[in-house]
């Protein structure tokens, strides 16, 4: 199995705010897809839509202003099915730390490396919304290729 791992830091965003983004509802739409629904507590399915697919996420863990963990259950993405989704976030000095990881894919498939990809691209988005306020969620995300 193979994982994709990212890294990004967050200038005066607090824990909190940091997994107030991650956990609600509100705060994944302002920056990974506009269009979430679902409930947000352990045990419950968020649902992401996008042009070209969606993801069912059911939340199985959440340790506030710690870590968030989804597990892929439903979605347009076969490969994505089963695999795991980890926040875990720190402080460092004025910074809040995310380190991602998307673990579990059965093999680096060329999908995987669009994933990686553009998962780095609304990490970006992550940091700008806890910094500034304004994300790029989809449909005003950068768009990498043909597949979003």
């Amino acid at each position: 199995m193979v994982d994709i791992v990212h890294r990004i830091a967050a200038k005066d965003a607090s824990p909190e705010q940091t997994y107030d983004a991650l956990a609600t509802l509100e705060g994944l739409s302002r920056w990974w897809t506009e269009n979430t629904t679902g409930t947000t507590d352990v045990g419950g399915r968020i649902s992401f839509k996008f042009e070209n697919g969606d993801f069912e996420m059911e939340v199985t863990e959440l340790d506030k202003g710690e870590r968030v963990l989804w597990e892929v259950v439903g979605g347009s993405a076969p490969e994505w099915i089963g695999t795991k989704i980890h926040w875990d976030l720190k402080t460092e000095g004025d910074h809040t730390v995310v380190l991602f990881k998307h673990e579990g894919w059965r093999e680096p498939v060329e999908f995987m490396h669009h994933c990686s990809t553009k998962w780095g691209s609304f990490l970006m988005s992550l940091k700008q919304y806890l910094e500034t306020g304004a994300g790029a969620p989809w449909p005003h995300d950068v768009h990498i290729d043909n597949w979003g």
